[in-house]
């Protein structure tokens, strides 16, 4: 039962390849499923001074971290 060069190759190579895209998918779930959560928070500019910042996404109103004004969320 001899195998020709050709198909040692490529058999090899898919091997390869497939143990290379399992250890990716694996990789992946597991810090989806021990990374941090991605937090949706507001963009905000202030009306005063001009700098940009962000808070939590359940305030309605935040308040400037360089001059302390009170300003509404940044729609774009």
């Amino acid at each position: 039962m001899a195998m020709s060069v050709e198909k040692l190759i490529t058999g090899y190579v898919l091997s390869l390849l497939a143990a290379l895209s399992v250890l990716a998918v694996y990789s992946e779930i597991r810090s989806r499923r021990f990374g941090p959560a991605r937090k949706q928070d507001r963009i905000f500019r202030c009306e005063r001074c001009g700098s940009i910042y962000t808070d939590d996404a359940d305030v309605d109103r935040s308040r400037c971290s360089q001059c302390g004004t009170l300003n509404e969320p940044f729609e774009f």
